[in-house]
């Protein structure tokens, strides 16, 4: 854990490259320290449909929206600065106050319940597999 997806409007698309973005969003995490890197995954999901504002600026009005959802445990200042140290990269990647793009950022972090969750980690075997080959 964790799990971040970007969320973002596709005018977001027409102007910067996602692949890289969920790149350096998921090198950012890596690099704070909080989550495993065989548990760490990171996806973008493009929202067509979608509207900003009063809508009267379809193609000037974007949003990047970044959900992270991790297991219990952390404490309160970890769980901050991962989030700001996440948001902060995709932020400086983006450009931050861009044109021609308006864009409303958001992150939050959400933890998942155990009790109803359940998890099967093939990555982390695999990861194993290779250091014991080594």
């Amino acid at each position: 854990m964790p799990h971040i997806t970007i969320e973002y409007s596709a005018n977001v698309a027409e102007h910067h490259d996602i692949d890289a973005l969920v790149e350096t969003v998921h090198t950012a995490a890596l690099s704070h320290g909080l989550p495993p890197v065989d548990a760490l995954r990171t996806r973008a999901a493009v929202r067509v449909h979608y509207l900003i504002a009063d809508g009267s600026e379809p193609e000037t009005f974007a949003f990047i929206a970044i959900a992270v959802r991790i297991g219990p445990g952390r404490d309160a200042t970890s769980k901050s600065t991962f989030i700001e140290t996440v948001l902060d990269a995709a932020e400086a990647f983006i450009g931050g106050v861009c044109c021609p793009l308006s864009i409303a950022w958001s992150i939050e972090l959400n933890e998942i319940d155990p009790e109803f969750r359940i998890n099967r980690n093939y990555v982390r075997r695999h990861l194993n597999s290779l250091k014991e080959e080594t």
